[in-house]
């Protein structure tokens, strides 16, 4: 009898270790599968992370193209009353005080126009840039070089390098 409860107890050990053996090669192999899971989950994150990242940016800039294009809007229907105290302030004639206080409006919208990032296009002595120029004029000159703005005959302005209103100038041809 004890010879055959030890071969039971050895064959019940070697089931044990068979079972053993694969539960072990059953749990690496299931690790293994949640080590790719995990991966695979984790490379999506990353990926979302950067989607966002670029999600951000992208609002962000259409944010200020927006606010650049709103400004520009305001501003180009404020050009003219600024074109007409500039006229103004350059009457002859008028009575002083009224002069001074047209003159005070007018650099008040320069400062708030400055303020707004308005910049005033250079024209004069400046090679004709169709971007930014509007020739109205066409002078035969040898003083001045072939496509140099000669004078300006009304004030252009830009935000950075947007135009709101192009510079009407005479060039010299």
């Amino acid at each position: 009898m004890s010879e055959t409860m030890e071969k039971n107890e050895e064959v019940e050990m070697q089931e044990n270790e068979v079972m053993t053996e694969k539960t072990v090669d059953e749990l690496e192999a299931e690790i293994e599968k949640l080590k790719k899971e995990n991966d695979k989950y984790y490379e999506h994150l990353q990926r979302t992370a950067a989607e966002f990242d670029n999600y951000k940016k992208r609002v962000s800039k259409e944010k200020e193209n927006i606010y650049q294009l709103a400004v520009g809007d305001v501003v180009a229907k404020y050009i003219t009353v600024v074109d007409s105290l500039e006229k103004g302030v350059n009457v002859q004639g008028m009575d002083e005080s009224m002069k001074e206080g047209i003159n005070l409006i007018y650099r008040q919208i320069l400062d708030v126009m400055n303020s707004l990032n308005v910049e005033v296009i250079p024209t004069v002595n400046e090679k004709f840039n169709p971007e930014f120029h509007d020739a109205v004029m066409h002078i035969e000159s040898e003083e001045y070089d072939e496509q140099t703005v000669v004078e300006e005959l009304k004030r252009g302005y830009k935000i950075k390098d947007r135009v709101i209103r192009p510079a009407m100038v005479k060039v010299a041809n």
